[in-house]
């Protein structure tokens, strides 16, 4: 499989129907859709390596996902809900995905289990259409509450967790950075909560993926709290932002990526010091994690921190395959190791 062509193939259908066809549609597209995974274990980070320490982090397993369900992904974001089992996530098509993680006796990851989909609904009650309006990228979760984030027509909503009927309808909070700074595809990439005990107290936090000012880095802002505001994350070689996440201690760590034609895909972590984010601050920090083509990676957007049941801080990574055959849906365990 040729991965250097990676993000280069999309596959859009577009079809005219009439108006009674397009409203069964609509119905039929409001309800949740359950989906079967088959799920590949991957046992080495590296490929063709049995070494399991990787930066800061040792890989603890991953599984390569494929489904016959064709609105399997895009996967953009993915939130744990409880140690390492329930998740959430959502698609960059508009949809809400979840579903169970099942593991072994060593407890790694293993399989899928109860994934079903569902429509991101409108303040209509129906699901949100076109890719311009439907590219939700950011998501995180805070007891009842999600907190989504969507490009091109940039906004941010919170929903009510229905992990039933995923019915909740959107309530659109204000955009922290101004719109005519937010690049049409590269808006608000990530949504985290900082840990109540935190300097930021529990605030959200937003960043972009490669929406940058005068000095050529990203635009992001802390949404509420005392160090409510617009700050900035200094762009290095030419890596755009495709997540990030809150450790327990109020760091926050950004999922990098950068691709080209000469080296394939390249991810990066980098963790930015709690006491560093605030109004003004241009922020930067080392890398816990780098990795290319000889590992296990593919196009990842997705970043999950989260405490096992044996208190060690573990952080998931998702992968969106672009509906392109040459891409693959991946998910990646790590566990810190400090």
């Amino acid at each position: 499989m040729n991965r250097i062509a990676l993000f280069f193939r999309r596959a859009p259908l577009f079809c005219t129907v009439p108006f009674l066809f397009v409203a069964t549609a609509l119905a039929e597209d409001s309800a949740v859709s359950p989906a079967v995974i088959t799920s590949q274990v991957i046992s080495n980070f590296r490929i063709g390596s049995s070494d399991t320490r990787f930066g800061a982090l040792e890989f603890v397993g991953g599984l390569e996902m494929t489904s016959a369900n064709r609105e399997f992904s895009g996967l953009s974001a993915f939130r744990y809900l409880d140690s390492g089992k329930e998740f959430l996530g959502i698609t960059d098509t508009g949809l809400w995905y979840a579903g169970k993680m099942l593991r072994d006796e060593r407890g790694r990851p293993a399989s899928i289990n109860d994934f079903r989909l569902a429509p991101i609904q409108s303040e209509e009650g129906l699901p949100v259409e076109g890719k311009w309006n439907s590219d939700a990228e950011g998501m995180s979760v805070s007891g009842q509450t999600a907190t989504v984030s969507f490009e091109r027509i940039h906004r941010i909503a919170e929903f009510a967790l229905d992990l039933e009927n995923f019915a909740s309808k959107p309530k659109d909070i204000p955009l922290p950075i101004p719109k005519n700074e937010l690049r049409n595809n590269r808006g608000i990439e990530t949504i985290a909560y900082a840990p109540v005990s935190s300097p930021l107290q529990g605030a959200r936090v937003a960043v972009t993926e490669k929406s940058i000012n005068g000095a050529g880095d990203m635009f992001a802002a802390v949404l509420e709290g005392p160090r409510e505001g617009i700050f900035y994350v200094k762009r290095l070689d030419d890596f755009d932002i495709s997540d990030g996440d809150f450790l327990p201690n109020g760091d926050l760590l950004l999922l990098e990526r950068r691709f080209s034609i000469s080296s394939g895909v390249t991810l990066r972590i980098r963790r930015i010091a709690a006491e560093d984010i605030g109004p003004g601050a241009t922020v930067d920090g080392p890398f816990i994690l780098q990795a290319d083509m000889r590992d296990q990676i593919d196009n990842m957007e997705g970043l999950d921190v989260w405490q096992a049941e044996d208190g060690s801080t573990r952080l998931s990574l998702v992968s969106d395959d672009n509906h392109s055959i040459v891409q693959r849906n991946l998910y990646l365990e790590f566990r810190l190791a400090e």
